[in-house]
């Protein structure tokens, strides 16, 4: 029986997965696997299947914000999917990693309201330490532009209204950039058993998205093509050492 909403059959998605907002930047992605296909496009949720260095993999879309977000990350947790990693895009809150950069999501606060729904205030939004440390690895080894390992934060609203969003405390308090979905992913998969990583290409300061968002600069999209590349590493040295483990 297909899952309902990503209109998927369960025993056709392997035990990895790398999951992004875009629908077509999931196209993108599958581009680079051997013998990609693809398998449902429904809403903003596109799925792919294919390997890279001999690691099957699923790459799926999960549209803009933690609601929708989560609705992918549990079918696939129910699909079977063990180990999730997120390629996406942030704003950045230290001069530091400036756009172009790279950083690796460690833990996400938890400034959205999905997880507020599903665990207590207190529980944390903590990245797997595997998936964390070979993210990491696979980016510097890479090069090509700064890269970042530590907090992010997750905020549901992207334009601020008339209420200040709390960007200059997080970043006094040492969170590097700010995204939309990062912590569910972090929650869900602590819930259901997955292990869970993220990577964000830096496309600008999280202050100025009001009056000067473009990510769609050759930097941004070079930064792009980077932490793709190192996620899709990731995700074979993950599974060859599962394979090895076994």
């Amino acid at each position: 029986m297909k899952l309902p909403i990503l209109r998927v059959e369960p025993a056709d998605i392997p035990d990895y997965a790398l999951v992004c907002g875009d629908p077509f930047r999931a196209e993108k992605i599958a581009g680079k696997l051997e013998d990609a296909r693809e398998l449902a496009f429904a809403r903003e949720y596109r799925t792919f299947v294919g390997k890279y260095n001999g690691a099957r993999l699923a790459v799926v879309s999960h549209g803009v914000g933690s609601p929708g977000a989560a609705v992918c990350f549990e079918e696939l947790a129910r699909a079977g999917v063990r180990t999730v990693i997120r390629v996406g895009t942030a704003g950045s809150l230290t001069p530091e990693y400036p756009a172009g950069s790279l950083i690796v999501s460690t833990a996400a606060v938890r400034e959205e309201g999905l997880t507020k729904q599903l665990v207590p205030p207190g529980f944390p939004a903590v990245a797997d330490s595997a998936v964390t440390e070979a993210l990491y690895r696979e980016a510097v080894a890479l090069g090509g532009g700064p890269v970042g390992k530590g907090i992010t934060a997750t905020f549901d609203a992207f334009f601020t209204g008339v209420v200040d969003l709390p960007h200059d405390a997080y970043a006094k308090a040492g969170v590097l950039a700010v995204e939309m979905e990062i912590a569910a992913l972090y929650v869900i998969a602590s819930l259901r058993g997955m292990r869970a990583g993220a990577i964000v290409a830096l496309d600008g300061d999280a202050d100025t998205v009001d009056e000067a968002y473009d990510p769609h600069r050759n930097i941004v999209a070079e930064a792009v093509e980077r932490e793709i590349e190192a996620a899709l590493r990731a995700i074979a040295s993950l599974a060859a050492a599962d394979a090895a483990a076994e």
